[in-house]
């Protein structure tokens, strides 16, 4: 059995910064952080969410973005040092979110610092976009990274992947199938055509469209902020889509307590069972607990575990 727990969203603390330095989109997420964000999510709650999983020990942490903010080079930098008591690149794979790329800027002062955890396998630290889709291996399992985060307008967080990213990502997937295992694509945005004007994946119909020509067993998001589960029909049954709470929000907050889940990965008569457990943490903010379980096997739709 392959244990992989899944996390997104931290947005850790926003540092202060210079009027200089919020010239053009970063002021208006600069306020709004300070006047509704700064209380959303509390580095208390993303404390408890790292303990407990240190404590689980799972195989392998995948971290679907958005880690700062505004990208204020300051924040990169700390990321870095998060990321680093997180865990090694070993052991952690990550890929950006919108707020990672929430304006351009000099790659190697910005996810450069993250260069490590964002590359494949056998390659060196990421220097640019470029490298997506990656393939990593771990165990039985393959986690192909996408980056659907592109600098955009104020007030518009949604993300695009492209039709190049896409086309390498279906025949990466196709060549994985011929391995035999259990292929897991990482993505920040929600892969879905039902999301809103200003936060969606705005290629999720040629994304899906991708899935249903040469599936994978399993796809994770973050973006929303909250726990939510989803189908694109694959070419032998149901692909799973599963977004998570992000691991920073506060226990009374809009998004509910801080999560991740923990995926507990096995070989099947059918191909793949997949049961994951929704780690939350608990009310009084103080360690985690159990909330709730889902169960996936082959291509059949989830069964609730009680």
């Amino acid at each position: 059995m392959f244990t992989l727990a899944h996390l997104s969203d931290p947005h850790l603390p926003m540092p202060r910064a210079r009027a200089v330095e919020l010239l053009g989109k970063r002021v208006t997420g600069y306020l709004n952080w300070w006047r509704h964000r700064a209380h959303l999510h509390v580095p208390q709650a993303l404390s408890g969410i790292v303990a407990d999983i240190k404590r689980e020990k799972p195989d392998h942490v995948a971290l679907t973005g958005d880690l700062v903010n505004i990208s204020l080079p300051i924040e990169f930098s700390r990321a870095a040092d998060w990321l680093n008591e997180l865990g090694g690149p070993q052991d952690v794979t990550v890929i950006p979110g919108n707020h990672d790329v929430y304006v351009a800027t000099a790659w190697p002062a910005s996810l450069g610092l993250w260069g490590a955890y964002l590359a494949g396998d056998g390659q060196p630290p990421a220097k640019d976009f470029d490298i997506f889709p990656t393939l990593r291996r771990r165990g039985p399992v393959a986690l192909v990274g996408l980056s659907s985060g592109v600098p955009k307008p104020p007030f518009f967080a949604t993300g695009t992947l492209g039709e190049a990213q896409i086309a390498k990502t279906e025949r990466l997937l196709a060549d994985l199938d011929h391995e035999a295992l259990c292929r897991v694509v990482l993505i920040h945005h929600p892969p879905l055509t039902t999301e809103g004007r200003f936060k969606r994946l705005t290629d999720a119909a040629a994304f899906q469209a991708m899935i249903r020509r040469v599936g994978c067993e399993l796809v994770l998001h973050g973006h929303n902020h909250r726990s939510e589960v989803a189908r694109i029909m694959g070419p032998t049954g149901p692909v799973p889509v599963i977004g998570v709470t992000s691991a920073s929000a506060a226990p009374a907050s809009k998004y509910g307590r801080a999560r991740y889940h923990l995926f507990r990965i096995e070989r099947a008569a059918a191909g793949w069972r997949l049961d994951v457990e929704l780690r939350a943490l608990n009310k009084d903010g103080t360690g985690c607990e159990a909330d709730g379980a889902l169960s996936f096997h082959g291509g059949q739709p989830p069964a609730m575990v009680a």
